[in-house]
């Protein structure tokens, strides 16, 4: 019986690790697409921004 005892420990342990990675691939991943989504969007208001100027320089120089 502890032939068996130890190789389900070892199952279970092996079973434990590889859970955890999952988890942190997963963490990993979710944190990457949160980088993206936060860099498209600063990339979205930057290019709203200079419209913005655009329209405004635009705009000013038809008032001259």
């Amino acid at each position: 019986m502890g032939l068996l005892d130890n190789a389900k420990e070892a199952a279970e342990a092996t079973g434990e690790k590889i859970s955890r990675t999952v988890d942190d691939v997963k963490g990993r991943v979710s944190d990457s697409a949160d980088e993206a989504k936060a860099n498209a969007d600063v990339k979205a208001a930057e290019a709203n921004r200079d419209a913005t100027e655009k329209k405004n320089d635009y705009k000013e120089s038809l008032r001259d």
